[in-house]
This record gives structure tokens, C-alpha cells and sequence, in this order.
């Protein structure tokens, strides 16, 4: 389990220093005044072995993982249908504000800057009730030909 929760952190800390490593500015100080080396900046965002709802996570496929990112645009009002993940994944929202609502009717806001695992095998959907764009980065511990995602058309809001 401990590998498991250090291959989640690292991928959330790939992401943190992908996204903290745009291009700053540079201060135009005195060459006699060096300025003190920055030290790096940690902040775990999650440490978790349970879903947002509070369900355990399984174990691990057998066979070889496959790990994928994926960036999420979510118009303001945008609603997405009901579906379920096969595989465990987590993201951090970095703009607006997401409520995830499972089929048992239990919610969960995610506020801009949180992390959040979602459920695995439990059907649910999001929306986006807000006025901005939701942008949310999704990691998926996969294997090869597994969707990300499989829809419940069947299912009517």
C-alpha cells in the first residue's frame, strides 16, 4: 500500500511542479547583495486510501499500469452525464468550482486549488454551478484498452 500512496503523491507532485514552473521574473538586484537560494516549496495536497465519499479504494490491477493526465474544460452550466471510472484517479481543480453528485444523492464541492479522488466503480456525475470555466487535471492509474470513463445514458437526470 505504502507504493501505492507514493505513486499517487508523486504524480500530484509532477503536476504541482509542471504547473508552478512557468517562467518568472527576474530582480534586478546589486551584484555585491546575492540573494539567498529559494528553497522548494512542498504542499501535500492529499494523503488519502479513501474516495471523496468516504469509500475505500481498491487494490491495484495485476499487469502493467498505465497512467494518464487529462485536462477538463467545463463551461460555466455544463452538466455531464451519469458514468462510472473503472480505474482509481485524482486531480486538482485549478479554476472554478465543481459539485460531483453521486447516484445516492450525496455531494461533494470541489473548490479551486483542491485535490479530490473520485469513486471507482460507483455511478455519478458533475456539474459546474458556477459563472467560470472549471478547469480540472485528472490523473488515472489505468491499464492499456481500460476506458477512463463509461457512460450511463440509460440513466436520466
Amino acid at each position: 500500500m505504502k507504493k501505492n500512496v507514493f505513486l499517487m503523491v508523486a504524480v500530484l507532485a509532477m503536476f504541482t511542479a509542471c504547473k508552478n514552473s512557468a517562467p518568472q521574473e527576474e530582480a534586478t538586484a546589486p551584484q555585491e547583495e546575492a540573494a539567498a537560494p529559494q528553497e522548494v516549496e512542498k504542499t501535500e495536497l492529499i494523503r488519502t486510501s479513501q474516495s471523496w465519499d468516504g469509500v475505500e479504494l481498491p487494490d491495484y490491477f495485476q499487469g502493467r499500469p498505465e497512467l494518464v493526465a487529462v485536462k477538463y474544460v467545463f463551461p460555466a452550466g455544463q452538466k455531464l452525464g451519469w458514468h462510472h471510472h473503472p480505474a482509481m484517479n485524482y486531480g486538482v481543480l485549478v479554476q472554478g468550482e465543481l459539485t460531483i453528485i453521486g447516484q445516492d444523492g450525496k455531494e461533494k464541492v470541489v473548490h479551486e486549488g483542491e485535490a479530490v479522488v473520485e469513486m471507482v466503480g460507483t455511478i455519478h456525475h458533475g456539474e459546474n454551478r458556477g459563472t467560470k470555466p472549471v478547469i480540472l487535471y485528472m490523473f488515472y492509474l489505468s491499464q492499456k484498452d481500460l476506458p477512463l470513463a463509461v457512460q450511463h445514458p440509460e440513466i436520466e437526470d
